[in-house]
């Protein structure tokens, strides 16, 4: 259920070879422009449609400093281009578009229309003065006054089943969205190899595949090699048909921090594509507790201490989970603290505070537990003791910022920590892998099916559109992770609720 739009959409493989009677009218919802300012450039041959309730609604979100008000001036911006030149009917009767099709204004007076569909919907929707209501009586009538059918394209669910209520056909805007199968499956790809073949992997660290076994395998993906029920070894596709060993430390050592393991095969294959330099772009999907951020951020602070970077930024969207508190008082320092806590927390897993044990066994904490009041925080003789990071972020080689700053920004040589990147939109995953310079590195984490963004869905967010546009290129790779580190309780919370 597509309109008809670029290669990624099965639909709009369909739309580029239909016929003439194929064609139909697409009338786009305002949280559709919002989402994509551009989408009305996607669907080729057939006829877009713009209510004028739409360009009203945009009016009240292009004082916005956010993406959303970006979007909808950068609507205005393209509409007043392509109309500028039109005179009298010619803005409501339609301007040619680059796929043959046409782009036009739906200008009704609805007070002057009567027909028995208008008469239903009036008497199921009476409330005429809601928008909503207004841009679905502008789709009827289109419906009516058109040989061709009509779609209304739109993101919203409460419109859509409203849309369902009166018979008129309604579609999601799938341009940037994923296919299923690409966020229902976190499980390594097997391919099967010989006995000898395995073992001349196991001593070589190397071996060259050409045949079908490969088939639908990417450049920079992780696999496991399997020969026989009980003798697998993950590996990493390189170009021509290459399979090579990942390269994995026993242990990654963290200055005045513990020392990181990989737990799992999941975690190893992450840890590959987070060390390798050749890796620009790394995308990372996970329940919670698989150890995504700790795992990224732990990497990062190795590979600035290795010198590989300058720095270590590390960021997050500011997405809330539910009802916010409102306005936060205190500099903006501690007004951003409470929306990346969770950063915070992983370093101070990573790097703890002087006087807790690095390794929390229950041993350890015991003969430590002297030293356990240092968390409150630690004073010693007036002074109190400041945590390693601190001391990072002073001389500006770690960064813990929102992403609501990036825009504008170029980042040369720094290992770029992006966590929950599912509650980005595509376009500003667009505008943080555009501000990338040469020697930087991102990672892009997340769950995709934990989305609080009302405006993307687990697949049509940012993390998932990047990992499709970019997957087979020789310098992003991404790994899934399905087992829970975090805890018992965690892993079971992220199965079965």
């Amino acid at each position: 259920m597509a309109p008809a739009k670029s290669p990624p959409s099965r639909q709009s493989r369909r739309t580029r070879t239909a016929t003439p009677a194929g064609v139909k009218n697409f009338v786009l919802d305002t949280n559709v422009l919002l989402h994509d300012p551009f989408s009305f450039q996607h669907f080729k041959e057939n006829h877009v449609w713009i209510p004028v309730d739409v360009l009203a609604e945009l009016d009240k979100f292009k004082n916005e400093q956010s993406e959303r008000g970006a979007n909808a001036r950068a609507v205005h911006r393209a509409f007043s281009r392509i109309f500028s030149d039109q005179e009298g009917r010619g803005v409501t009767q339609g301007v040619p578009t680059d796929g043959g099709g046409t782009l036009r204004l739906a200008v009704f007076d609805h007070t002057e229309k009567t027909s028995a569909a208008l008469n239903r919907f009036r008497h199921i929707f009476p409330d005429t003065e809601r928008v909503d209501h207004r841009i679905l009586a502008d789709v009827l009538l289109i419906q009516e006054t058109q040989k061709i059918p009509t779609v209304l394209v739109t993101k919203d669910l409460n419109m859509h089943l409203k849309a369902l209520a009166v018979g008129l056909r309604c579609e999601d805007y799938l341009n940037d969205k994923v296919e299923a199968r690409d966020v229902e499956s976190y499980d390594l790809r097997c391919i099967e190899v010989h006995p000898h073949e395995l073992q001349r992997f196991a001593s070589s660290g190397e071996i060259e595949i050409t045949d079908a076994r490969l088939s639908g395998v990417v450049v920079n993906e992780y696999v496991l090699l399997r020969a026989g029920e009980r003798k697998t070894m993950p590996a990493r596709l390189f170009s021509g048909g290459r399979l090579k060993r990942l390269l994995v430390p026993e242990a990654l050592h963290i200055p005045r921090g513990i020392d990181l393991r990989p737990v799992n095969l999941g975690q190893q294959c992450l840890l590959d594509a987070l060390l390798d330099p050749a890796i620009a772009l790394v995308t990372c999907y996970g329940p919670a507790g698989t150890g995504k951020t700790l795992l990224a951020v732990g990497a990062g602070l190795h590979s600035v201490f290795a010198k590989h970077y300058n720095g270590l930024t590390v960021s997050r969207p500011v997405i809330a989970m539910g009802d916010t508190l409102g306005f936060l008082p205190g500099s903006l320092e501690e007004k951003m603290r409470p929306w990346l806590q969770p950063i915070y927390d992983a370093l101070e897993v990573l790097m703890p505070p002087p006087g807790i044990p690095a390794d929390h066994s229950h041993k350890r904490a015991k003969r430590h537990e002297k030293h356990l009041v240092l968390d409150m925080p630690a004073h010693t003789g007036g002074v109190t003791l400041r945590k390693p990071y601190e001391h990072l972020i002073e001389q500006g080689i770690l960064e813990i910022e929102a992403l609501c700053y990036i825009r504008g920004r170029s980042i040369p040589r720094r290992f770029f920590v992006l966590d929950e990147a599912q509650q980005l939109t595509p376009l500003e995953a667009k505008t943080v892998v555009t501000r990338m310079s040469r020697g930087s590195k991102l990672v892009m984490v997340g769950d995709p099916g934990q989305i609080d963004n009302p405006y993307v869905d687990s697949r049509s967010n940012g993390l998932v559109y990047t990992r499709n546009r970019l997957k087979g290129q020789g310098i992003s790779a991404h790994v899934s992770l399905n087992k829970g580190e975090r805890s018992a309780i965690a892993e079971l919370g992220a199965k079965l609720m």
